[in-house]
């Protein structure tokens, strides 16, 4: 979402969601004296009134005006953007296993693989926040995303945690699901950015129910997107037990773009950092995401039609 420019702020934020138009249009019609102009009402000059005019007359000018041109096709709507967040990078190594793997070079490398396997089938279009050895900060990572109306935004990470192995989801909650959820958020949140959310010009109590409404439906969003990857995820890659958890991740609390932040394993446990340092493996858990990537866009298409 552009911050510099309001109107496309909050049509973006707003009215792509399809939820506030028909309000505005009841409470407008319910002031007094309100009425929206029509085609019926636009009469040409010198022409009787409609009512005047005999059932199934042309206005006068029309014929000439309209008869014979094919009406112009409206273009397509371009496919959804999917946003894919490498985790860490640049100065920011993250997590190191004891084999020595970086985390940001696995990320890295998971990010590309999944690129290429979504874009491949041509149903969506894929944006990265980092497609080099490059530090993003949080914030930043979360206006890709806003500023150019992503459907979803998946951040990929392989942590490190004593004792914990296998494939993980998260989503975002105040209240951290268990305490390794909440230990693995204080770790990724590096900093805590608010969006900058442009908001019609309406009372501030409005204001506050269109957030929360915003903000619901983003996160039902996200519930779904979880739930599709870990049945993805399921019987393909190895899971960390009570696999779909939930904290205060900053990279999942933009308001308005469903995301699910996915730990693909833990560098911190031998079986992990190997695996995951197997090109193959990588493309077996990016199979997986896209799987469950291309079954939310379904159903949100769905859900819009």
């Amino acid at each position: 979402m552009d911050r510099g420019n309001g109107k496309r702020g909050k049509r973006g934020a707003l009215t792509r969601r399809g939820f506030m138009l028909p309000a505005v249009l009841l409470a407008l019609a319910a002031l007094p004296g309100m009425a929206v102009a029509g085609p019926q009402d636009r009469r040409v000059p010198g022409a009787a009134p409609p009512s005047a005019r005999p059932s199934g007359a042309t206005p006068p000018g029309a014929r000439s005006r309209g008869a014979g041109r094919p009406n112009p096709a409206r273009p397509a709507a371009p496919p959804p953007l999917v946003v894919i967040d490498a985790g860490h990078g640049g100065r920011d190594p993250g997590a190191i296993g004891r084999g020595g793997t970086q985390e940001k070079r696995i990320t890295l490398a998971a990010a590309l693989e999944l690129k290429r396997q979504l874009e491949r089938g041509g149903r969506c279009r894929v944006a990265l926040t980092r497609s080099r050895d490059v530090f993003v900060p949080l914030g930043a990572r979360i206006d890709i995303a806003r500023r150019r109306e992503a459907a979803l935004f998946l951040s990929l990470h392989a942590d490190s945690a004593p004792g914990a192995r296998g494939a993980s989801v998260y989503t975002l909650a105040e209240t951290a699901s268990d305490a390794l959820a909440a230990g693995l958020a204080r770790r990724e949140n590096l900093a805590d950015r608010a969006g900058g959310l442009t908001l019609p010009s309406v009372p501030p109590e409005v204001q506050r129910i269109l957030l929360s409404l915003m903000r619901r439906e983003t996160r039902s969003g996200s519930e779904r997107l979880a739930r599709l990857a870990v049945a993805a995820l399921d019987g393909e890659v190895a899971l960390l037990p009570n696999t779909h958890r939930r904290a205060g991740f900053v990279v999942l609390k933009a308001p308005d773009v469903p995301a699910a932040l996915v730990e693909m394993g833990f560098l911190s446990h031998p079986a992990d950092e190997a695996a995951l340092n197997r090109p193959a493996h990588r493309a077996k858990v990016a199979s997986a995401l896209a799987e469950a990537v291309l079954g939310y866009l379904a159903t949100r298409q769905s859900v819009a039609t």
